[in-house]
């Protein structure tokens, strides 16, 4: 799953696919553009995976992209989220096939972004939030 939230808004915007690649994570920025607030402006912070840092990516022109330094998850408010949602949904459990996972993860990020105020307290951070991203 590619995944990304607004913890300001307690929004989120993700894609479930079977390819960790650049047409993944390209579809995954439209997806994010989509979900940006009329007139706002999002910072998308991301570590520096190949499919993040590639030329052939073409960021939509409402998202900025922030690189993180490299080894440095604890940096990346979204990480919490997938601890949060495989503590809370996917741990422990055996999937017959494919469909099967796609399912829970779906059914997972759904679950998260119906609570608003858990992306809020999970992903905010103060040295990452000014203003609003309304």
């Amino acid at each position: 799953m590619f995944g990304a939230i607004c913890p300001a808004r307690g929004k989120g915007a993700a894609i479930a696919s079977p390819w960790v690649n650049t047409d993944a994570m390209q579809a995954h920025v439209d997806e994010i553009a989509r979900n940006v607030a009329p007139g706002a402006h999002a910072v998308l912070i991301m570590d520096r995976a190949a499919w993040h840092t590639t030329n052939a990516l073409a960021m939509p022109d409402n998202i900025t992209p922030i690189l993180l330094p490299s080894r440095a998850p604890e940096l990346n408010p979204v990480e919490n989220i997938w601890q949060y949602m495989r503590a809370n949904w996917l741990s422990n459990r055996v999937f017959e096939s494919y469909d099967d996972i796609i399912e829970a993860i779906c059914e997972a990020w759904n679950n998260l972004i119906a609570s608003t105020d858990t992306i809020k307290s999970i992903g905010m951070r103060k040295w990452a939030h000014v203003g609003r991203c309304e």
